[in-house]
């Protein structure tokens, strides 16, 4: 950790909708700060545009929509010290990032990844065994408008996040603070598994039903077929949890599908958009895979699950060769 007299080091990596939301609170917040300095690692335009213009976040929390960070590195190899790192890539990039990091990264650094999914703890703990990782859980409706631009609507994003299993003796708490201080909501909870398997029960089952149908998130429970099959999913994830011991309650399915409720009907799934956009890298692996690699080792079965992934699959395969064709 940094004495005293020196600044704070807290790193963002990745200014999607989520590093740029909770970046930009973080880089306004402490511009000319003593006490904490922010840096932001982004690609490409991203990182050309945020450099010259400075990030813009389009938000009704902030009238003020351009923030500056202390630097702007274009990748994580111009890192010289950083005390809390907040990773905010696809997880289909977290591979690749957790190996940038591994010369770079200090003995003890905490890494704070805001990424959707259960297994994202382990994915970055295999590669990066030294450093202190929060198991944490994310909630912001934000998304890229242009390179460098964010869009947030809605509600404040809010993170739930826990100590390190691994790590139980470090309390995260006074780095946790310096994310209050610039606004940030956060819930600090000494476990964060259950609000991660919470929101995956969530994204998992409606994101893998909305992407093979193509259909919204109200239509998923309107079809009987559809909220069967969603339903037989989240029993699917459940019989893993249980066997897992998170704790959760005994009612988390009928909880799940009167959460989808409160969305509008017409609201799509990020797979589903992805999926019928063609796109060849998909958070595919990140739902059903992630369950199928937890039977595996578990010893349970998951039809339904392992269905539906080779579904999806036949459809991305048969997208692909139609935009090639049409190329």
């Amino acid at each position: 950790m940094h004495s005293s007299t020196t600044a704070t080091e807290i790193a963002v990596v990745g200014l999607g909708g989520v590093g740029g939301y909770f970046g930009f609170k973080l880089a306004q917040h402490y511009d000319g700060s003593a006490k904490v300095r922010v840096t932001f690692v982004a690609r490409g335009a991203t990182y050309a545009t945020v450099r010259s213009q400075g990030l813009t976040l389009l938000s009704p929390e902030h009238p003020e929509s351009v923030a500056r960070p202390a630097q702007v590195l274009e990748t994580v190899a111009g890192l010289a010290r950083v005390d809390l790192l907040l990773l905010c890539v696809k997880e289909y990039d977290l591979e690749d990032l957790c190996r940038q990091l591994q010369p770079v990264l200090p003995a003890g650094a905490v890494l704070l990844p805001l990424m959707n999914g259960v297994d994202i703890y382990e994915r970055i703990r295999r590669q990066l065994p030294h450093a202190v990782v929060l198991p944490a859980c994310v909630y912001v409706a934000s998304h890229i408008k242009e390179k460098g631009v964010v869009e947030h609507k809605g509600n404040p994003g809010s993170i739930v996040v826990g100590s390190d299993p691994q790590h139980p003796s470090f309390d995260p708490r006074p780095l946790l603070g310096l994310l209050t201080e610039a606004g940030v909501v956060l819930e600090y909870q000494a476990d964060a598994y259950p609000a991660i398997w919470t929101k995956f029960f969530f994204i998992a089952s409606f994101g893998l039903v909305s992407a093979r149908y193509n259909q919204s998130i109200g239509q998923v429970l309107e079809v009987p077929a559809l909220h069967a099959r969603a339903r037989r999913l989240m029993q699917e994830i459940e019989a893993i949890a249980r066997a897992k011991g998170i704790a959760l309650p005994a009612d988390i399915i009928d909880r799940t599908l009167q959460k989808a409720a409160i969305f509008p009907y017409h609201t799509p799934t990020s797979l589903q958009l992805d999926v019928h956009a063609g796109k060849a890298r998909t958070e595919l692996d990140l739902f059903a895979g992630a369950i199928v690699t937890y039977a595996e080792v578990l010893g349970l079965a998951v039809p339904e699950t392992r269905a539906i992934y080779r579904e999806i699959q036949g459809l991305m395969e048969n997208r692909q060769q139609e935009q090639a064709s049409v190329a």
